[in-house]
C-alpha cells in the first residue's frame, strides 16, 4: 500500500485542522491505521489508531479528547481530526499501516508502510 499524507499548515493555538491520509494499492481497512508525529529534536510518537475491524481507536495521552482518527473506505482514506491545538503539536506529521488480520486490536509500534509526512505548526 502506499500512503500520502496532507492537510498540514500554520495555525494559531487553540484552531483545528484535520490531517487526510490517501491510500493506493490496497484497501486501509486492511491495515491498522496509525498517525505518528515527530517534533524537532524528538523521536517519532505514535498517536493515533484504527483498528482494521474499525471499531476501536487507541490515542497518546497527549492528544486524547483533542484528535480523533476515522476512515473513509469509499475514499481509501484515513483522517486525523485535531483540534485545540497546541504549539506543543508542532511536528511533521505521518501516517502509517500495519499488516494484520482482521480485529480490534490497535499497535502503536512495527508499522510496515510510511506516508511522506505532513508539516504541522501552531503558533501560540
Amino acid at each position: 500500500v502506499q500512503l500520502q499524507a496532507s492537510g498540514g499548515g500554520l495555525v494559531q493555538a487553540g484552531d483545528s485542522l484535520r490531517l487526510s491520509c490517501a491510500a493506493s494499492g490496497r484497501t486501509v481497512s486492511s491495515y491498522i491505521m496509525g498517525w505518528f508525529r515527530q517534533a524537532p529534536g524528538q523521536e517519532r510518537e505514535f498517536i493515533a489508531g484504527l483498528s482494521t475491524s474499525g471499531g476501536s481507536t487507541r490515542y497518546s495521552d497527549s492528544v486524547k479528547g483533542r484528535f480523533t482518527i476515522s476512515r473513509d473506505n469509499v475514499k481509501n482514506t484515513v483522517y486525523l481530526q485535531m483540534s485545540s491545538l497546541k504549539p506543543e503539536d508542532t511536528a511533521v506529521y505521518y501516517c502509517a499501516a500495519r499488516g494484520t488480520s482482521y480485529s480490534s486490536t490497535v499497535y502503536t509500534v512495527n508499522y510496515d508502510y510510511w506516508g511522506q509526512g505532513t508539516l504541522v505548526t501552531v503558533s501560540s
